[in-house]
């Protein structure tokens, strides 16, 4: 009589049972290895991007899918790290691996707002209106409090009641234009998102 470990009896009696189990409710892996599936990003428009989170900057490849139609908007399937981009090489943390929940998400802010002071309400402004008020107001407050000279005479060109926060996830192009357009408008209180 052959002497048969407890480890054997379960790996035996639940092989046994597993396999007749899936074999009683019709599954057989033949159909299943013969299926031949399409690549779901076989149709899609690649699009390289960056990461809005951090100040990291990771790259990222978001994949749409849209047939190009009158009045039909394409979709943004899959996101996943560019294996191409200097600062990820193709990874990407938790939070850049959700950007998918993030781009679909019903709360997502899509236009600007705008609540006046004293107001409890926000009132929606088209993308034109929100860079407009911007524009006006910064103008209002340098022309209000640019410094030309100081009391002794020298040349300061300087803007002191309004600063500058940077975006972190831009690349180094947009970061010395950036710079380069508010220091040309004499504001000193400038700085980046990635230091904060």
């Amino acid at each position: 009589m052959h002497q048969m470990s407890r480890r054997q009896f379960l790996r035996v009696t639940g092989a046994t049972l597993a396999g007749s189990s899936i074999a009683a409710l019709g599954f057989a892996p033949t159909p299943a290895l013969a299926e031949v599936r399409q690549y779901k990003l076989l149709r899609t428009t690649e699009t390289r991007n960056t990461c809005p989170y951090c100040s990291v900057g990771c790259g990222i490849l978001m994949y749409g899918l849209g047939d190009g139609a009158k009045n039909a908007a394409a979709r943004i399937i899959h996101i996943e790290g560019d294996a191409d981009h200097p600062v990820n090489r193709g990874t990407l943390c938790p939070k850049g691996a959700s950007l998918i929940d993030f781009i679909q998400s019903p709360n997502r802010l899509k236009v600007p707002e705008y609540r006046a002071p004293g107001s409890s309400e926000w009132k929606q402004l088209s993308w034109d209106d929100a860079l407009d008020r911007i524009a006006k107001l910064m103008k209002q407050d340098r022309d209000a409090n640019f410094t030309e000279k100081t009391e002794d005479g020298k040349t300061v060109n300087r803007w002191l009641s309004t600063g500058m926060l940077a975006a972190s996830a831009s690349s180094n192009e947009v970061g010395y234009l950036t710079h380069k357009t508010m220091r040309s408008l004499g504001m000193l209180a400038f700085d980046n998102q990635a230091r904060v």
